[in-house]
């Protein structure tokens, strides 16, 4: 069956947005009066939700205030949700690629996503945006399920584009494809078992024009 319908992944497929993601730590580490850290850091802890970035930005010695930091962390993100944060060159274009039927799943938290899609003019590329916060977290497959059944393609005429094996085991709970790309977060070696492997959006607009036909 030809392809009926995409999901993308949002931070490092879509978006660039690894200093906001920085800065807005570190302004949380401040406030709780804990060491910065130095943002490359920061951006190998992205990509499994905002606890897990919250528990391992705070590191095992101060973990324990993850409750008091959470609120803290949120609204310094809220603030600089578009801060620095942009498209990956050749999405905009990427998004105009039928099939019409676009998702974007994330473990951002779904207000965060919305608000950063639609402040990059994007929104209206999609369907449907399931975050972290409104189903259960990637890899789990229930948002990427609920996302299909909103767009109307069975899993396995549905693909999920994504940079991170999280993506990877993600799709494969769900019965849907995957195609890796590497210009995000995942390292290249990490993503050898993704269904197809794609190096830049052009790349995966003609995988996408491939698969529809």
């Amino acid at each position: 069956m030809p392809l009926k319908g995409v999901i993308y992944d949002l931070d490092g497929t879509l978006i660039d947005s690894r200093d906001d993601l920085a800065d807005s730590v570190n302004a949380m580490l401040a406030r709780l009066s804990i060491p910065e850290r130095e943002p490359q850091v920061i951006h190998g802890f992205i990509g499994e939700g905002a606890e897990r970035l919250i528990r391992r930005s705070l590191g095992p010695r101060h973990e324990a205030r993850y409750a008091e930091a959470a609120p803290i962390w949120r609204e310094e993100y809220g603030k600089r949700l578009l801060a620095k944060t942009r498209l990956y060159g050749g999405v905009d274009a990427l998004l105009r690629i039928p099939p019409e039927a676009r998702g974007v799943l994330t473990n951002k938290p779904g207000s965060f996503a919305r608000e950063i899609l639609r402040g990059l003019g994007v929104e209206s590329a999609f369907r449907a945006v399931v975050g972290g916060d409104e189903a259960p977290r990637k890899p789990a497959p229930d948002g990427l399920l609920r996302i299909c059944a909103t767009l109307g393609a069975r899993p396995q005429d549905a693909l999920l584009v994504g940079d991170s094996a999280v993506d990877l085991a993600t799709g494969k709970a769900a019965g849907v494809p995957v195609c890796a790309v590497t210009w995000g977060l995942g390292e290249r070696a990490a993503l050898a078992s993704a269904d197809y492997l794609c190096d830049t959006p052009m790349e995966v607009g003609e995988l996408l024009a491939r698969l529809r036909s």
